[in-house]
């Protein structure tokens, strides 16, 4: 049987056959809970968070920042709020805003929701646009055109930067109705998405490529070496 051992306030306490120390009761089992949480932790903080862009490098714009405050009962709370632009360069691009306490943290929270909603555009040769197209947000009225090739990115302030994280070399644009970054971004966002490629377009419609490029006005050859040409 165990032997018994008086603590100092002269209650009986457990002790073991062979040593006669004192046994540790619960303390042991939480110690070892909380190396097993601990460790666990651990072995969390050591896997990378999923890279939801599949590892490639993307190209951030911050395209305007701006400080907001909220009234509150003791006063009025101050902020900032981003707007920024992301792309691969490579025909994928989308903005995002977010609001935080500090400017860091809200350049962080627009990236990540810029990267949750990018969209595919269709580019002609890797560098232009196919057609012309059209978007409209609010107040803002965007219109963009296809450029040959060394025209350059003719576009200001915000268009600029969504042209450049696309990929697009060449491009003309002009913005009307207002300077808001927020609406410029979104109208030209819209002009984007209404873009389509001709091989798509034929596929739409059961027809060759270079079937609608005759349409056109091109001959047999020059419409059969575009057809050619195109890629997406």
């Amino acid at each position: 049987m165990a032997d018994e051992v008086q603590n100092a306030e002269g209650a009986p306490e457990a002790t073991t056959e062979n040593t006669g120390a004192p046994a540790r009761r619960g303390r042991g089992g939480r110690d070892g809970g909380r190396g097993g949480r601990d460790g666990g932790r651990g072995r969390r903080d050591d896997r990378r968070p999923r890279d939801e862009d599949g590892g490639e490098e993307l190209i951030e714009k911050l395209v305007h920042i701006n400080r907001v405050s909220k009234t509150v009962k003791g006063g009025k709370r101050f902020g900032f709020a981003a707007l920024v632009v992301v792309g691969d360069g490579k025909g994928r691009a989308g903005f995002g805003h977010g609001k935080a306490r500090e400017v860091p943290e809200a350049i962080s929270k627009a990236t990540a929701a810029a990267k949750k909603a990018m969209i595919r555009v269709p580019l002609r040769d890797g560098r232009t646009l196919h057609h012309d197209g059209r978007g409209h947000f609010g107040a803002g009225k965007v219109t963009l055109r296809s450029a040959p090739a060394g025209t350059g990115i003719i576009a200001g302030g915000p268009m600029r930067a969504v042209f450049e994280s696309l990929g697009v070399a060449d491009v003309v644009t002009k913005s009307v109705g207002t300077s808001n970054p927020y609406n410029m971004i979104r109208a030209t966002f819209e002009a984007l998405g209404e873009q389509t490629s001709p091989k798509a377009v034929a596929q739409r419609r059961g027809k060759k490529v270079s079937d609608l490029i005759k349409r056109g006005g091109a001959s047999d050859r020059a419409a059969e070496a575009e057809a050619a040409a195109v890629t997406e």
